[in-house]
């Protein structure tokens, strides 16, 4: 293992890398309606326009997600930690200057690109860096102080407009670039890269094997609901507020903003009680669960008020934030030549899952209504996540230096 300075330091880089991850991740959910109506997108069309344009970025980070992976393990953690994060930043200080939809659209996708590779090359790094009964904590940190990042997009979307609030996430970002100096590569995938005959980065190795397919396939549906949450619930909130009998309808930056309060509580909760349990399954279980319940209370007792819905939205936060624990249990699944692709790949997936997701509460809409729509969608997506953690291993504690076959 790394001296702790420098695991210390790697802990640092990947959560500041995230927080304006996540800043510009989020973004668009807080400022689609006023960015939209800005470049001319009649009323009738902003729900339409606001689906095309999250569904490319989403797209961008499913195509990012291999790219990124299967380049952590082949060129190294840190070479895809700052390159991500570089492409990211310039597209999206290219945003803050859009005159159109379409050039809005390719951009959002150039981002969803580079916003894919660096919550997995970090998480990655972290956990190769830290000694194994301290993981939980580090990638709780990452995760705790990235999911902030949403809160200060939406104070900042509120405050200065979207142009504005485009041009400071790429702005960070680019300041972050200067941390690269004293940032020292993972001594696990250093020594795998000295060795001759290993094939790194074989992203297709992980559907060759039952039980890799297995622990990957379920590791994806255990964080679906996280992204059902965000990107549906909390991004179409003035949508679903309304027809909750809501008047005004809910704000989505102010959505946003509560729902990230609580889920960057929930991540460091999450990795607290896992390390008092020792545990990283039991706890994901707990967490899906008060999800379930959150749920309920979105669709039975959200239309009461406004403080109450945003109260709700704060509890759903809160309910999901295991994230940090999901993206830890993939980097702790799989062996050190494949680690960064998995765990890269895993949650892009997730986050592109965003887009079935989508087009399934589209088509449900119109026969069942935006609330049944949603309700069906949620369900099934938590029924399936929690089927789904019966197929992980329990990973804490679990030596990290050995190699899938």
């Amino acid at each position: 293992m790394q001296r702790p300075k420098t695991a210390t330091l790697a802990v640092v880089v990947a959560a500041l890398g995230y927080f304006v991850d996540i800043y510009d991740l989020i973004l668009f959910s807080i400022v689609r309606v006023s960015s939209l109506q800005s470049l001319g997108v009649p009323k009738e069309q902003l729900l339409e326009q606001g689906v095309l344009l999250i569904n490319m970025q989403m797209g961008g980070m499913l195509v990012g997600g291999v790219l990124w992976g299967v380049l952590g393990d082949r060129r190294g953690r840190l070479s895809v930690l700052f390159g991500s994060i570089a492409l990211y930043s310039l597209a999206n200080l290219a945003n803050g200057f859009v005159q159109s939809v379409e050039l809005y659209a390719v951009l959002r996708f150039v981002a969803g690109v580079g916003l894919a590779g660096e919550l997995g090359a970090g998480i990655t790094l972290v956990s190769e860096s830290l000694a194994k009964d301290e993981r939980g904590k580090g990638t709780s940190v990452v995760a705790g102080v990235g999911t902030a990042g949403a809160v200060v997009a939406s104070l900042v979307g509120a405050q200065f407009g979207w142009r504005a609030a485009y041009i400071v996430g790429g702005a960070l970002g680019i300041a972050l670039l200067l941390l690269r100096v004293g940032v020292a590569e993972s001594g696990l995938f250093t020594r795998v890269k000295a060795e001759a005959g290993v094939a790194r980065g074989d992203f297709f190795s992980l559907f060759t094997s039952w039980p890799r397919l297995k622990k990957y396939l379920s590791i994806i549906a255990v964080g679906v609901p996280i992204w059902f949450t965000v990107g549906i619930l909390v991004t179409f909130s003035p949508e679903l507020g309304k027809a909750l009998g809501l008047s005004p309808a809910p704000e989505a930056g102010r959505a946003v903003l509560f729902m990230y309060a609580g889920l960057t509580l929930g991540d460091f909760a999450s990795g607290l009680v896992s390390q008092l349990l020792r545990q990283r399954k039991l706890v994901v279980r707990g967490f899906l669960t008060a999800t379930g319940l959150t749920f309920v209370a979105y669709f039975f007792v959200g239309g009461v008020s406004l403080p109450v819905f945003y109260g709700v939205c704060f509890a759903m936060g809160l309910a999901n934030g295991y994230w940090a624990m999901f993206v830890t249990i993939a980097s702790e699944q799989f062996g050190t030549n494949v680690r960064a692709t998995a765990t890269t790949t895993v949650p892009n997936f997730v986050r592109g899952a965003v887009v079935p997701l989508t087009m399934t509460f589209g088509a449900l809409k119109a026969p069942l209504g935006p609330l049944a729509a949603a309700g069906v969608v949620g369900g099934v997506m938590l029924t399936v996540a929690m089927l789904a953690t019966f197929g992980l291993e329990e990973t804490f504690g679990k030596d990290l230096d050995h190699l899938e076959a």
